[in-house]
Order: structure tokens, then sequence, then C-alpha cells
């Protein structure tokens, strides 16, 4: 793990992660209806500073992309397995909670599948998926870029969480109570 790694564009960087990602992310789009897709990407509700600082964690993840697609992998380093391993398990964790989304009933919170042990299991499999593909290109600048995505994406998850709120009410005020926001303790964060 190198904190600023050499940076060049060849056949072996990190954009093969990157393409597998956007493959995967844009076949389940392509899966869902359209009420899925307006409802994955619905902002109403959300405050003023919600959407700036949800922008400004695209910012960093914007500079994750570039560090991963300039970034050479070397496949025989443990940086590598590991990243591997939680950048799959984020990757499978991710098409669950897609699939757990899109057949929720639209009138309700969405309570089933992996969505039982976590409110927010999308973006909980997107933050592993990332760190996974940011260890795995042996980055520390790239991680570095992930925890500050990651902490400005929390406020994405707030607003979306209090818009869950408003428009659920009690059904989702009581799951809530019940799960997690993104894993086992990690409630109110």
């Amino acid at each position: 793990m190198e904190l600023f790694p050499e940076l060049r564009l060849d056949w072996l960087n990190g954009w093969i992660f990157v393409v597998i990602s956007y493959l995967i992310l844009g076949l389940l789009i392509l899966s869902c209806p359209r009420e899925v897709i307006a409802r994955l990407y619905d902002e109403k509700g959300w405050t003023k500073s919600q959407k700036i600082l949800a922008k400004i964690s695209k910012i960093f993840a914007l500079l994750n992309l570039i560090l991963m697609i300039f970034t050479p992998i070397n496949f025989l380093s443990i940086d590598f397995i590991i990243g591997l391993v939680i950048f799959s398990l984020g990757t499978v964790g991710f098409i669950i909670a897609i699939f757990n989304f899109k057949n929720a009933p639209l009138d309700k919170p969405i309570t089933l599948g992996i969505y039982k042990i976590s409110r927010n299991p999308q973006q909980l499999m997107l933050y592993l998926a990332t760190l996974g593909s940011s260890i795995l290109i042996g980055s520390g600048i790239a991680i570095i870029s992930f925890v500050f995505y990651a902490i400005f994406s929390h406020f994405r998850i707030l607003g979306e969480e209090r818009k869950l709120l408003e428009q659920y009410g009690e059904s989702y005020k009581e799951y809530k109570n019940k799960v997690p926001r993104y894993f086992l303790f990690f409630y109110s964060i």
C-alpha cells in the first residue's frame, strides 16, 4: 500500500473494476421499472445543506474514480486479494439490495431481504465495494478519498430518511426503531 502510488494509464489498472461496477449498475437500472428508478433517485424533501453535502460527496467519489482509472494493480499483492474480497462482497450485496428494492411495493417502506438488517443496504454495499476497490489498487489516497466520500454521503442518507419518515409516517418510524441505519450497531450515527 502506497499513500501516493504512481499514476498512469495502462491495461491493468483499477479501471477494470470501475467498468465492472458501472456495467452491473447499468444492467440493474435497466431491469427496474420507471417508478422504481424515480424512487431510487428522489431528492424531494431534502434540505439545501443535505443536497450540497451530497454533491460534495460526489467530488470525493469522482476523485476516487480518477484514482481507480489511473492506478496500476499489483495482482500478486495482499492488498489486491483483500480488496477484491471486500469489493466482491459489496458488489454482491449491492445487487441483492437493488433486487429487494425493485421488488418492494411502492406504497410501503422497504423492509424485506437485506433491508431487514440495514435501512440503507445499497449505500452500505456501495461503501464496501468502493473501499474494496480502493484497497485493491493499493492507494492510500484512494482510501482517504473514500472516507471523505462516505462521511459526506451520510448526509444523503439523512435526507432520504427524513423524506421516508414524511412519506410513510408511523410504519417507517417503527422500521427505523427496529433496523440500524447501516449495520448492526450503527443505529443513529
